[in-house]
């Protein structure tokens, strides 16, 4: 392989002007000197190294995007959304994937910042450790005054542009919807303790029962995956209705009662949360509370190019979709 020295050497210049000609540089070199360097690299089959250009230009185009779980569908909708709005600016997206560790979150923006990209977003909940996200936020204000933009998906703790999902509100909107078909004995899958988003789809779900007078549901906590819905379904009991705080982990549960000979909905009516595309065609099709997820994607990177304004949050309201995996119990009748 080629290195730049050797283009400097058969140039006959300094090893700090070839890389200034082949490494885009904004620092002025001479027409003369610029030819020799160019020749020179042809003749040698130089390749330019692109993360030398990027630094040396102090910006780039390239997007690190830093999501929890890229096999969750729930992210891969949000990456696509990051991703068809980034070719349209002309942009690369850089995805890491942090398996819900708040400390591989951290690790990343730092990396991020070292490689000098142009704007960092991060899509996925905080979790309830204060410590944790006052350095994550520090790590990202260093970025900023660097020169970088940031934009998040979930909470708005971090001081950035932020696409918050209405979690609570429609999490209680469809408690209220499913209250309404008659059910009154509740499960929430409530995925993990410390995660924000799944405590508050839980906490909405509770609170507008509540509200409605009715008994509070039995609260299952486990993973927030497929495997954690599975798990927590065999101790939804006598519950009428079970409601998963995402969607993935309603298809847990769906399995779960399918193995034990239950029926959907005409045994146990299930909701989930978040309209994954790959749950639409399934059998019976799941209710839920649609987020319109690529959209918020795109509107993410949006906020994140917008030149020097105050941060913004944008808070984005679900919508309840009732499809056949819920039922409306006859008043008076459970199972």
């Amino acid at each position: 392989m080629v290195t730049l020295e050797e283009v400097a050497k058969l140039a006959g210049v300094s090893l700090a002007t070839a890389s200034r000609v082949l490494n885009g540089s904004t620092r002025q070199v001479g027409a003369g000197l610029r030819s020799r360097v160019e020749q020179a690299a042809d003749q040698l089959g130089y390749r330019t190294n692109v993360a030398a250009q990027t630094l040396a230009k102090g910006a780039s185009n390239v997007i690190g995007l830093v999501v929890h779980d890229l096999t969750d569908p729930y992210f891969a909708a949000l990456a696509d959304g990051v991703m068809r709005a980034a070719e349209g600016e002309g942009l690369l997206v850089m995805v890491g994937t942090t398996h819900r560790d708040p400390e591989r979150e951290i690790a990343y923006v730092a990396t991020l910042h070292t490689q000098r990209v142009r704007a960092v977003l991060l899509a996925g909940s905080r979790v309830a450790d204060p410590d944790s996200t006052a350095r994550l936020k520090a790590e990202l204000e260093s970025y900023r005054q660097a020169g970088g933009h940031v934009a998040v998906i979930g909470q708005d703790l971090l001081g950035v542009d932020t696409v918050a999902p209405g979690n609570r509100a429609g999490a209680a909107a469809l408690a209220r919807e499913l209250a309404a078909l008659g059910h009154t004995r509740f499960a929430v899958l409530a995925g993990p303790e410390r995660l924000l988003t799944a405590r508050d789809r839980c906490e909405g779900f509770t609170a507008a029962l509540a509200e409605l007078g009715l008994p509070a549901p039995r609260v299952i906590h486990g993973a927030f995956d497929r495997d954690g819905g599975h798990a927590a379904a065999q101790e939804s009991g006598e519950a009428t209705c079970v409601f998963a705080v995402n969607d993935v982990m309603a298809v847990g549960a769906l399995a779960a009662y399918r193995e034990r000979g239950l029926r959907v909905p005409e045994d146990v009516s299930v909701a989930g949360f978040d309209d994954i595309s790959t749950l639409r065609d399934h059998v019976p099709a799941l209710t839920t509370v649609r987020l319109p997820l690529a959209a918020m994607g795109a509107r993410a990177l949006e906020l994140a190019l917008r030149p020097g304004e105050e941060p913004r949050v944008e808070r984005v309201t679900g919508e309840v979709v009732l499809r056949e995996s819920v039922r409306a119990l006859e008043e008076g009748k459970v199972r």
